[in-house]
């Protein structure tokens, strides 16, 4: 799906085998789903309706007890209605553990501006926050998918929440051997205080966390790129990659290409089996010589990013910071990004989170939610914009997905319009990943009934309102004061504010009054 979940679609005909059994799927009539915001078209760029035989896959079936006579999309049945939805009604995308949006809009807040609408992805505001998911016992995730309804539209609108997270940290000492590349961006553009000197203080930290069986190497790049370390294994040698640290200072120019280039040529010599392979960038991502686009600069090393399993991890740092290029470049290096502010922040990466930064237990994760015809209108995802994955390649494992460690929670916010009436089944939302070890294909899936949707938004769990509160914050930031592009039940910023106030004091969560005073400080500048 795209942008706007919000489709209109022909009558179509579709034979699909549900249970060892030929189900027929005719959807009657023209479901008419005017978009929530601008455009209406299928924002995939792609036709559901293929006659070369590659259609999609069924989405995984589901049933609703009650039959409801003359809704689109129904099948009778001995059993009641049971069927998979018409490719108009499913949503599917790559998971993404981003934070870096959320944390450079706190800075740039903090600094006294408003941050560009381009910088806000609101899921990544949405994930900066700790959940309360179920979490499974082994490698993979656990689903997990709830709603509340909005108030708006005579209470038509709802919130549905899809949680997905993996398993918890088993500590430090539990996961493989790690073996990192560190790629430190040395130039002229990282003398400002909170640049360098901050990645230079976070590598320090993040040697004294890691275990003798670790390895770390280090590659600088300014207008050229630098192996300053090779990989060396910790054990009695931190003193060598300390002093190689100390030994950074800033030069010139930002060729971040020749930076990512030579990093992955050390990280492959130095590869390890068995052990966590990642390159770890830190930069401002300004590149200004060489190759500065994303797809170039992966594709230089193509072959051993995608051979040898290394992936990115970015880590941004700066007051004026290159969002797009660091985020492009961690979506398409199979890794993730966040966006260290201060030495607190450096802390929290490099040694609490440090586990889930570092190792994996999924890789090319996709989700895929299918909503009932006979109880859903329209629907809309809320970000996830370049994250988007063809409805028919959600179990093509060769299609890229996103990759996850242990301790990560994945969440997905829909803005969900019910039918009249509607009861029964509203949506099954699955979960596809593959082993990071064995490459083998898993799946979970969770169903939400529309009887299960809570009364009032504002009086469901404190998690799923934080969720909703960042999601609100970010959409606000995104559309400044055009109200008719807001998501249905968006409040002015002074309404969100005394929410996150009260989220803040009744969950005793710093990150909490951290979004609170963030939203107080962009209701001032609105002022």
């Amino acid at each position: 799906m795209g942008k706007d979940h919000i489709r209109a679609k022909a009558a179509t005909t579709r034979s699909r085998r549900l249970h060892g059994t030929l189900l027929a799927l005719t959807t009657a009539g023209a479901l008419l789903l005017t978009a929530c915001s601008a455009g209406g078209e299928n924002d995939h760029g792609y036709s559901s309706d293929r006659d070369d035989g590659t259609g999609p896959l069924p989405a995984p079936a589901y049933s609703s007890g009650a039959t409801q006579g003359g809704q689109s999309g129904e099948q009778q049945g001995d059993e009641g209605r049971e069927f998979a939805p018409s490719p108009d009604y499913l949503s599917t995308f790559a998971l993404d553990v981003d934070t870096a949006s959320y944390g450079y809009a706190r800075r740039t807040l903090a600094d006294g501006r408003m941050p560009d609408p381009s910088t806000i992805r609101p899921e990544e505001f949405v994930n900066s926050f700790r959940q309360n998911y179920e979490r499974p016992d082994g490698n993979g995730f656990s689903v997990t998918v709830d709603g509340a309804r909005t108030g708006t539209d005579d209470g038509a609108w709802s919130l549905v929440r899809v949680g997905l997270a993996t398993r918890a940290e088993d500590g430090d000492s539990e996961r493989p051997p790690a073996a990192l590349t560190f790629v430190i961006d040395v130039s002229g553009s990282m003398d400002e205080p909170g640049r360098l000197d901050l990645a230079k203080g976070s590598l320090d930290v993040m040697t004294d966390r890691l275990r003798d069986d670790d390895s770390v190497a280090l590659v600088t790049f300014s207008d050229e790129a630098e192996t300053v370390l090779p990989m060396t294994r910790l054990g009695d040698h931190r003193d060598r990659v300390h002093a190689a640290v100390d030994r950074l200072e800033p030069q010139s120019s930002t060729n971040l290409g020749a930076g990512i280039e030579t990093g992955y040529a050390t990280a492959t010599e130095g590869l390890r089996e068995g052990a966590t392979n990642r390159v770890v960038l830190v930069s401002d991502a300004l590149a200004n010589t060489g190759d500065t686009d994303a797809d170039t600069i992966l594709e230089r090393i193509a072959d051993n990013r995608r051979e040898h399993g290394i992936t990115l991890f970015g880590v941004g740092v700066g007051s004026d910071y290159g969002d797009a290029l660091m985020e492009q470049l961690a979506d398409k290096g199979d890794g993730h990004t966040t966006y260290v502010s201060d030495t607190e922040d450096a802390r929290e990466v490099f040694c609490e989170e440090l586990p889930q930064n570092i190792d994996l237990t999924a890789r090319d994760a996709k989700a895929q939610v299918a909503f009932d015809p006979a109880t859903v209108e329209q629907f809309r995802l809320i970000g996830y914009d370049n994250r988007q994955v063809a409805d028919e390649d959600f179990r093509d494992d060769r299609v890229d997905g996103g990759e996850v460690g242990p301790g990560h929670t994945v969440t997905a916010l829909y803005a969900v319009r019910t039918k009249p009436g509607a009861s029964g089944h509203l949506a099954t939302a699955s979960v596809r990943w593959l082993d990071p070890e064995t490459r083998s294909p898993h799946e979970e899936s969770g169903q939400l009934e529309a009887g299960d949707l809570d009364d009032d938004l504002w009086t469901s769990s404190d998690r799923f309102q934080v969720a909703a509160v960042a999601a609100y914050f970010a959409d606000a930031l995104r559309q400044g004061d055009n109200r008719w592009t807001r998501l249905p039940g968006s409040l002015p910023l002074s309404e969100l504010r005394s929410r996150a106030d009260e989220l803040a004091s009744s969950t005793e969560d710093k990150a909490v009054r951290e979004l609170a005073d963030a939203i107080e400080t962009a209701t001032g500048m609105r002022r």
